[in-house]
């Protein structure tokens, strides 16, 4: 005889039955195996056939008992996945060598890779420059007419829309930078009025225009 046959108590109600399975995978965050269900329910239920029925009642409902691996869970109807996608804008930080680039491009653009690293005083890696571009705050602008025609960078229309500003001319002065907390005290290798290109004194600084440097560049 099976333990089914041999249990002293009378299994309950198939429609009781299926209550139980339901509650089970509800409540629980793994998926269930018909055993681990199996031992959750009173002696003599047959859980794989009232997790069949549970099955059946929800098909072509908003969610469906799906089988992940070994075991069972509760899921979303998959044409109906989009509706839990939700919006989100993702803050990215920047480490402190690509906010010293992105100032040093913002505020001398065009600027060569050499400029860059010489304001710096080290290397700019490649990986900084990348993530830069990928946030599209920076783009390749046209090649400086000397030797070696190396590639310049500028900043965006995405960069100032970030930043709600109209043109490169609005860019903010020092003073306004450390008020706002933007600027630490301990200057970069380069000395932080390096990096700016301006001093304290001099917060209105004058921004370059491509169009100002047309000798320099070709298309």
């Amino acid at each position: 005889m099976s333990p089914k046959d041999e249990s002293l108590f009378d299994a309950p109600p198939m429609g009781e039955q299926e209550r139980m399975v339901e509650a089970i995978l509800f409540a629980s965050a793994e998926p269930m195996t018909v055993r681990a269900l199996e031992d959750r329910m009173p002696h003599g239920c047959d859980a794989a056939e009232a997790l069949a029925h549970v099955r059946k009642r929800y098909e072509g409902r908003g969610v469906g008992v799906i089988k992940v691996g070994d075991g069972w869970v509760f899921r979303t109807a998959p044409d109906l996945g989009f509706l839990m996608q939700r919006e989100k804008v993702e803050t990215r930080k920047l480490s402190r060598a690509a906010i010293e680039t992105l100032a040093i491009i913002a505020y001398h653009q065009p600027a060569t890779r050499a400029e860059i690293e010489e304001i710096r005083g080290v290397s700019v890696s490649r990986g900084t420059v990348d993530q830069l571009l990928e946030m599209e705050w920076i783009r390749f602008g046209r090649r400086r007419m000397t030797p070696g025609r190396p590639v310049t960078f500028v900043v965006t229309q995405t960069f100032l829309d970030h930043f709600g500003l109209e043109g490169v001319r609005d860019l903010p002065g020092l003073k306004e930078l450390r008020s706002a907390g933007l600027l630490e005290s301990r200057p970069p290798p380069g000395g932080i009025d390096g990096l700016m290109g301006q001093n304290d004194d001099d917060d209105d600084h004058d921004v370059v225009d491509d169009e100002d440097q047309t000798d320099m560049f070709e298309d």
